[in-house]
């Protein structure tokens, strides 16, 4: 994926979404809709009832797919049932480590891989914690996507660097995820000090809900991933015109012309 975007000159866009929400079947929808507007890949939420590291809208979404029951299954089959369609954007399950550790990191590992699951994204698992998924992980052939803060010291990047694997998941800001009006501007400064440290691709969260952002994004990482603003454009549409708006918000953030009705 990063090799086609990169050719192409432009950031990949990788929208998230909490999985089993708004209803707990409308995760293909809504997968499907963003993939047509454009969307490179997926991150697709393992809702949790304690999301640290999520601002408010996200933490409605994720109570409201809890309280629809859903659970790692639902999320599993969800993944199966993309896969069926036949699109093949990699898909990421993002979430916290408890929900893990009730289900069991090797049996999730696994799980995951053989539902069409590329990889994970464990916001408060750091490396030196994360052995009992690493193995598993890399088993699979699942990438292990881990974290890095515009406050991460030297050391960090380095272990980071040293245990990643598929892309590093840059945070733009101190604090927790929600749209906002602009980017940092030290994060061109602190990208140059993660890519002092490795190779692979960076992408960039955490408040990124306009075509600018992307735009800004896109000089100094390789991928923009949209989370809030997102959740928002799903939150507040329709079930019935839900597919055409997440289709077009999608393009928008790619620079792409809207869809003719």
């Amino acid at each position: 994926m990063f090799a086609r975007t990169r050719a192409e000159g432009r950031p990949a866009i990788i929208p998230f979404v909490p999985g089993g929400w708004p209803e707990a079947d409308a995760t293909v929808a809504i997968v499907r809709a963003a993939v047509e507007g454009g969307a490179d890949a997926l991150e697709i939420g393992f809702p949790f009832s304690d999301p640290l590291a999520d601002g408010a809208t996200n933490q409605l979404a994720y109570q409201q797919a809890l309280a629809n029951g859903v659970n790692a299954d639902i999320i599993l089959a969800a993944v199966r049932a993309i896969r069926a369609e036949g699109i093949e954007v990699p898909i990421l399950l993002m979430g916290y480590s408890n929900p893990l550790y009730s289900y069991g990191m090797a049996k999730l590992a696994l799980d995951a891989a053989t539902a069409g699951v590329d990889g994970l994204i464990i916001v408060d698992l750091p490396p030196e914690e994360a052995a009992e998924l690493e193995g598993p992980a890399q088993a699979a052939g699942l990438h292990l996507i881990y974290l890095l803060a515009p406050t991460s010291t030297p050391e960090r990047i380095t272990a980071v660097a040293q245990h990643a694997s598929g892309f590093i998941y840059c945070v733009s800001v101190a604090g927790m995820t929600g749209a906002r009006t602009s980017m940092s501007s030290e994060l061109p400064e602190f990208l140059a000090r993660v890519r002092a440290q490795t190779d692979l691709p960076l992408a960039v969260g955490f408040g990124i809900s306009a075509r600018e952002h992307v735009e800004a994004v896109g000089r100094v990482a390789d991928a923009a991933i949209i989370g809030s603003a997102f959740v928002q454009v799903v939150s507040s549409t329709p079930p019935a015109s839900r597919a055409a708006a997440v289709a077009d918000f999608v393009r928008e953030m790619a620079g792409a012309s809207p869809a003719r009705a």
